[in-house]
Order: C-alpha cells, then sequence, then structure tokens
C-alpha cells in the first residue's frame, strides 16, 4: 500500500519514473486478475501513454499536479471515450463511447493514469457484484465471498493494491458497502457536488460518482480533483471546493458525535456492533462528546428506496431500445418485437426485477399510492437528519450490518441482499456525504466499516473524524494476503 503524496514525491524527484510505477500495477493486475475479476477492462497502452507524457513533464522541469502518474481504476459505468463502456450489460456489449465524462476528464487533465475500467453489478443494481453480465468479483480478503456491491470491482481493486485509487458510483450504498467489505475507505460525497454527467443513469436523484482509497487522506486529495461545478449537469451546485486535506486534525475536541440508535437493531451482527462501539470509544478518547440520536423514519428507507430508484430506473433504461446504441436482436419481424427480444436478452435478471418494480410504481392507479407517498417520506427522513444535525455534527452507525457473505449466499434471495444496504440507503435519499472507513475485523478475518454521516456539503467534517481516527488506529494498513 502506497499513499498519493508518497508516489508524487517520488516521481516529482526522479526516484523512480511514472512509467515504471505503471508497470508495476499493470503486473500486478495481469497477476491476480485471474482469481478477483475486479477489471472488466484493463487499458495498458493508455496507461503507459499517460505515465510516459507525466515523466516528459518531469524531465522538462515542469510543475506536476499530485494526481499526475497516480494509477487510478474507475468503474464501468463512467463513460470513456475511446474505450469500452458497458455498465457490466450485455446490452452495451463492446459500446466504446464517443465522449469523455466530466470526472475522468478532470483525471485525464491532471494527469492521472487509468489503468482500466471496474466490474459492477449490471447497471449498478446490486449490492454483490453477482449482477454483473460478464463475471463475479472476487474479495481479496476471502476469495469465495464477494467484495460488496455495486462498485465491488473498484473497491476490491483498490483493496488488492492493484491500483492506489479509485472512483466508484453510489445509489444506495454502493461505494460505502463493498468499502466495508473489502477494508478500504469508501466517500458518497452531497448530491451534486461531483458531476454526473458522463455517468450512466440508474435513479438520476440519487446517483452520486465518489472515491475509494486505503487512507482518508488520499480520499481528500481524490474527492477535491473530481468536485466542483460543471453546467453540463443540471444538478451540479455551484459551491467553491475547499482544499479538504485543510480539515485534518488530530483531536475531537468539542466534536459532538451522534449514534443513531435505530442502525442497532435486528440483524445487525454481534461482531459489527462490538467493533464499531469500539471505534465510537477511540472517537471518545480524542475527545469527541458521544451521545444517542434517534432518527424515527430510519428504517423506512429501505421499502421507500425499493419504489423510488426503481421507478427511476424504469425511465432511465427506457433508452435502450437496439435503435441508438448497444446490441440488436437481428431476428425481429418489426419494431416492437425488436424492443423486446433485444432487452429480454440484453437486460439480466436483477435489472428486469427493477425495471418491472418499478414501471408499476409509475403506473395509472398506483402512482400516487407508492410513488408520490415515497417521496413524501423521504422528505420526512431528511427532516430526521436535520433535527439531527441542530444536536451533532456528525453521525455514526455500522456501515452494514454483516460482513462480507459467500458468492451465491443470497442470489435465490433478493429481498436478504436488499437488506445489505440498510444502513447507507437512507444517506442518499437525503442527499448526505457518507464515509465508511474500516474499524476491524471479524472472526474470519473479514473487514468491518464504520459510516460517518454529514450534513449537507460537511465533507470537511467526515474528513476531520475519519483522519483523526486513522492516526490513532491501524485498521486501514491492514492488507489482504493474496
Amino acid at each position: 500500500m502506497t499513499s498519493i503524496k508518497k508516489l508524487h514525491q517520488q516521481i516529482k524527484n526522479k526516484e523512480r519514473s511514472a512509467v515504471e510505477i505503471t508497470q508495476e500495477y499493470l503486473q500486478r493486475i495481469g497477476e491476480l486478475e485471474p482469481k478477483l475479476k475486479s477489471f472488466l477492462c484493463v487499458t495498458s497502452d493508455l496507461a503507459l501513454e499517460t505515465a510516459k507524457q507525466v515523466d516528459e513533464k518531469v524531465a522538462s522541469g515542469e510543475e506536476i499536479g499530485v494526481l499526475a502518474g497516480i494509477p487510478i481504476a474507475i468503474k464501468d459505468n463512467m463513460s470513456t471515450k475511446g474505450i469500452p463502456t458497458t455498465c457490466a450489460s450485455r446490452i452495451l456489449e463492446n459500446f466504446i463511447p464517443s465522449y469523455e465524462s466530466t470526472v475522468t476528464q478532470k483525471l485525464r487533465d491532471q494527469g492521472a493514469v487509468i489503468v482500466g475500467k471496474t466490474n459492477l453489478d449490471e447497471f449498478a443494481m446490486g449490492s454483490s457484484t453477482e449482477n454483473s453480465g460478464y463475471q463475479v468479483t472476487a474479495n481479496p480478503w476471502d476469495i469465495e465471498r464477494v467484495p460488496g456491491g455495486s462498485s465491488g470491482g473498484s473497491a476490491a481493486a483498490v483493496s488488492a493494491d492493484e491500483c492506489v485509487v479509485s472512483l466508484g458510483s453510489d445509489t444506495g450504498g454502493s461505494i460505502r458497502q463493498p468499502a466495508s467489505f473489502c477494508g478500504v475507505v469508501g466517500l458518497k460525497p452531497t448530491y451534486g457536488l461531483v458531476s454526473r454527467f458522463g455517468l450512466v443513469a440508474y435513479a438520476s436523484s440519487l446517483d452520486q460518482i465518489g472515491p475509494f482509497a486505503h487512507t482518508v487522506e488520499d480520499t481528500a486529495i481524490l474527492l477535491g480533483a473530481i468536485a466542483g461545478y460543471d453546467s453540463k449537469d443540471s444538478t451540479s451546485l455551484n459551491v467553491e471546493i475547499p482544499d479538504y486535506t485543510q480539515s485534518f486534525a488530530t483531536d475531537l475536541q468539542g466534536l459532538k458525535v451522534g449514534v443513531i440508535k435505530e442502525t442497532y437493531s435486528d440483524g445487525l451482527d454481534n461482531i459489527v456492533a462490538e467493533k464499531v462501539n469500539q471505534a465510537i470509544k477511540e472517537l471518545e478518547k480524542l475527545g469527541a462528546q458521544v451521545k444517542e440520536i434517534s432518527c424515527p423514519r430510519f428504517r423506512y428507507g429501505l421499502p421507500i428506496y425499493y419504489i423510488i430508484a426503481p421507478s427511476e430506473a424504469s425511465a432511465n433504461l427506457a433508452r435502450y431500445d437496439a435503435v441508438k446504441y448497444g446490441i440488436r436482436d437481428e431476428s425481429a419481424d418489426n419494431l416492437l418485437e425488436m424492443y423486446t427480444k433485444t432487452r429480454a436478452k440484453g437486460f439480466g435478471a436483477e435489472v428486469k426485477r427493477r425495471i418491472m418494480l418499478g414501471t408499476y410504481a409509475l403506473s395509472a392507479g398506483y402512482y400516487d399510492a407508492y410513488y408520490l407517498k415515497a417521496q413524501k417520506v423521504r422528505t420526512l427522513i431528511k427532516q430526521d437528519f436535520d433535527n439531527a444535525f441542530y444536536d451533532v455534527d456528525v453521525l455514526i452507525s455500522p456501515t452494514s450490518p454483516t460482513t462480507a457473505f459467500k458468492a451465491g449466499e443470497k442470489t435465490d434471495d433478493p429481498l436478504s441482499m436488499y437488506l445489505s444496504d440498510l444502513m447507507t440507503i437512507p444517506v442518499n435519499l437525503a442527499g448526505l456525504p457518507g464515509m465508511s472507513l474500516p474499524c476491524g475485523f471479524d472472526e474470519n478475518n473479514l473487514p468491518i466499516g464504520m459510516q460517518l454521516i454529514g450534513n449537507v456539503l460537511r465533507e470537511d467534517v467526515l474528513f476531520k473524524v475519519g483522519y483523526a481516527y486513522q492516526q490513532v488506529t491501524d485498521w486501514h494498513n491492514q492488507n489482504p494476503s493474496l
């Protein structure tokens, strides 16, 4: 495990070249991919060409940014010009976009080395990365277990040191839950802080791009690089982006921390509760004032999400009609048959399930009873968070009720799978920032994550708490033995 700043200094001081560093990571990808399957596409030529350009700048005495020459992986639902973008779906097999997403363009402009596109649950719909149309990613801590989802490929790639940092997307926990399962830091920013232009839409009012890293410091650096206003995204927030590394502290004197009592309920593993409670005690030692907080509607997050998200998905995925892009069933005799046969062939079971759920919730006679009512409860969930932040600066909960489960264990029980996002979904519904960081291991040596939740645009508070915690603990320095 090597940090962004350490690699930056090595490249800047000519101790190591960006090409050498890139070659080392590409070699590790080649060695681990047969059993991990984190990547859908490895972009070796692009990576080495970018690294070469960074070395040329250093040789000529030109200043380079902190991300120049740093190997990074991108979840394969972000558009990358000239590089396949499949969303792990057969319906977009071999699709190569003609434009770049805002976040990947920012990374390219800063000289970051994109080493590949990572696996995910198809169209980001899932909690285990078993719903990919191509392959199942393994958890680096136990290859018989899942890495979480939907950004499981990005989380596993960082955990296994196949890249330094990576990007994922989070609609209901898809960064934080795999971060917890894989023992890395994962951040879902405030809704609108990072541009969604070029992110293939699942549920537009919930989706948000965010970083994975081993440390809070690297997470803060990467967020600073991708955040900011974008006129191409109508939901983008026009706010000043601070230097998030300036928010770090080594003590938490005067900080008020609220523990959400509704997250300590049936279904929470005892070992997960124990490790999160131990982490909370560490925060108290650092000077934080801890109190129990109630968010009464927190438990309604899961059912509300599975009305709102599928409804938005059913609208967003209607564009896959075999006319404009993607695969096409050539056996159809007419237009309608072409639509249905292509979608039947191209979409996986989970995507079809959510499209049907959403179409039903939006249908005549059911819109008011389901979708409209869900949006009203969403407002109440947001109000609970607003009330909580009158009393505290940051909220804490477990990231996931359990540690990583075995591959195949929940594939036949979708409802059980959905419960994996029980702790994370309300944060998306409220548009708040949330971060998971490692806080221990269970009896099987599987990572456990603690979730920090901040008020709108208070990522700085999350970084302050997370950084202070990582200065007095060593969980983030543990690596799987691959």
